[in-house]
């Protein structure tokens, strides 16, 4: 098949417009969180009131936070809405790329590495603008998107392929259903991960974190995003599968690949079962949905990389 070539300059165009996008975005939110109010200042009130002894420190931060002035939140506010509105200007410069990717090519575009990591990106992004409307983790967003852009990044710069029909492995329908579920999966999950590293950083370091949400809405973010990615990770390797199946004549080899996936599956059953059954919270929680993410980290560039397998595409 004929590439399009306008089509493909285009989509590398708005590719690096949206990378930029999402920077600027990261510095909105940054500066809300530098300048937003401190949270965590409601324990020592409690204790004071129950005759216990006050922390100094959360007193003094307490008593800082009390006379900020009205200003100073109004700017952060300001500061966070335009964050959220460069996230959604550069989410939709972010399809609009792989449109014009799939236009070019003819077929969907997440067939190498270079839009596959684009896909897992925006899937990341637009889960987060789901979540921002449910819970109040706005100012986050700037710990959101720097692995995101961090890896669009990395996608231009280190994996980029020029479009190109899909290779003879990757011209069946399974390409549309397998890798989307596989990379709208792992896209989600990087949020909870993230969540979750940000959990512990409240938790067990709260001095470094006073400005940053309740431990406990942050816990119910990591949680609730997973319960949704778990069903839609799982489909992709059942659908990998069957794919493997009808390609290679057997439904599982143990590829590198298909092993690490197999894994991250598995801790990620762990953490749901954990939560339902043992009732698993808080810091234990958060480091098994951690262990996950970094299997997946692992997944995408040390497999897709260095270990060679049958997975081609990521070779592209």
């Amino acid at each position: 098949m004929r590439i399009n070539e306008t089509f493909s300059t285009y989509s590398d165009w708005t590719y690096g417009a949206a990378v930029a996008v999402y920077v600027l975005a990261m510095l909105f939110s940054l500066a809300e969180l530098a300048f937003g109010r401190r949270v965590a200042t409601a324990p020592a009130r409690e204790l004071v009131g129950a005759g216990a002894p006050a922390d100094d420190h959360a007193t003094e931060e307490l008593a800082e936070d009390d006379a900020e002035p009205e200003s100073r939140g109004g700017r952060a506010e300001r500061f966070g809405r335009m964050a959220v509105s460069l996230i959604v200007f550069g989410a939709l410069l972010h399809l609009s790329a792989l449109v014009l990717r799939a236009s070019a090519t003819g077929r969907v575009p997440w067939g190498n590495m270079y839009e596959f990591g684009g896909t897992l990106s925006l899937a990341a992004v637009v889960t987060w603008l789901v979540l921002l409307r449910r819970f109040p983790i706005r100012r986050l967003s700037v710990w959101l998107l720097l692995p995101v852009t961090v890896l669009m990044f990395l996608g231009g710069l280190v994996f980029y392929t020029n479009a190109a029909p899909a290779g003879p492995p990757l011209q069946s329908y399974w390409l549309a259903i397998h890798v989307f579920a596989v990379a709208l999966g792992s896209g989600m999950v990087l949020v909870p991960g993230v969540i979750s590293v940000l959990y512990l950083i409240k938790t067990y370091r709260p001095r470094w974190a006073t400005r940053l949400p309740d431990a406990q809405v942050l816990d119910q973010v990591a949680y609730r995003t997973t319960v949704f990615a778990f069903p839609i990770y799982t489909a992709g390797v059942i659908f990998g599968a069957i794919w493997a199946e009808s390609a290679w004549g057997r439904f599982w080899g143990w590829d590198p690949k298909e092993t690490v996936a197999f894994v991250a599956w598995v801790v990620y059953a762990a953490y749901l079962h954990s939560r339902a059954t043992a009732g698993w919270r808080g810091g234990r929680a958060a480091v098994i949905n951690i262990v996950g993410f970094a299997v997946m980290i692992f997944n995408l560039f040390f497999i897709n990389l260095v270990v060679a397998g049958l997975h081609s595409y990521a070779n592209g």
